[in-house]
């Protein structure tokens, strides 16, 4: 795909993307993409995908407590536990506020550890990574953040989420609709967004503005960014997925170049499709 091209000019020593149909075949990718970059927070969707296997093989219930007094599971999962960002420190009551928290990344990936008596890490890899030949993949640390992999194991893992065969379609569908649905918050480096939508351990784009995706990106497009200027976006309305992996830090060069590039893809889709 020509438009994958452009990443050769964004200012950044190394970066490698890909885009993945809904039907599993790879459209087109650029750059090393057997190269490990650290993901940041495109962790939290890897996570995420761990803890819904653990409620499908009955290990946790999406509404069984979890973290602090009245949240559950589901609430960590939708960052509406009040836990704080980056301290397990409660601010607000459960399901009230979209407070974006690594912290309720950690208490979810002790919790699920604890239930499963299995390490987070371990259970990640043996639940998601191992399943979708994703090696090159690890969790080093937090499950809100300390991932490493490349840009051809997570167009893996692209592919699942499109067609699942880890996970029942249904609990896909429920972690790509909207958790407690009207609820306002910051998306980081975003700013204030109302309402600031989220499902489970996935952001959707609905009507998010500014963002980090596309102008011609769908509603329903969901998927995540993290602060090692990376992410990863999938939109059924494309029917494809996009990953994108750096070695710099999100801020301003992220901002300006993600939503032309994101736009230009979707373009080159669908001329293809059209073709």
């Amino acid at each position: 795909m020509q438009s994958l091209e452009s990443i050769e000019n964004w200012p950044v020593p190394t970066a490698a993307a890909a885009v993945v149909r809904a039907d599993g075949t790879v459209a087109g990718a650029h750059g090393p993409t057997g190269h490990r970059f650290p993901l940041a927070s495109v962790t939290k969707p890897l996570a995420a995908y761990a803890a819904l296997v653990a409620y499908e093989e009955g290990a946790v219930e999406l509404d069984e407590p979890a973290g602090p007094d009245g949240s559950t599971v589901r609430h960590l999962l939708a960052h509406t536990s009040g836990l704080a960002f980056d301290e397990h420190r409660v601010t607000a009551p459960p399901g009230t506020r979209r407070l974006y928290s690594n912290a309720g990344f950690e208490v979810l990936g002790d919790h699920i550890a604890k239930a499963t008596d299995i390490p987070f890490a371990e259970y990640l890899r043996q639940g998601v990574l191992e399943p979708l030949g994703m090696a090159s993949t690890s969790l080093d640390g937090s499950p809100a953040k300390d991932g490493v992999s490349t840009v051809d194991d997570l167009v893996r893992f692209a592919a699942e989420v499109q067609a699942p065969r880890l996970l029942d379609p249904r609990t896909v569908l429920e972690a790509m609709s909207v958790v407690h649905p009207g609820l306002s918050g910051v998306l980081p480096g975003y700013g204030h967004q109302k309402p600031n939508d989220w499902g489970l351990g996935f952001e959707i784009r609905d009507g998010k503005h500014p963002h980090w995706t596309g102008a011609a990106s769908s509603p329903r497009a969901f998927g995540h960014f993290g602060q090692s200027g990376t992410f990863l976006w999938i939109d059924p309305d494309a029917g494809a997925a996009c990953v994108a992996l750096t070695d710099r830090a999100f801020g301003p060069w992220a901002v300006e170049a993600w939503p032309p590039f994101t736009d230009a893809v979707l373009a080159e889709l669908r001329r293809q499709s059209a073709a």
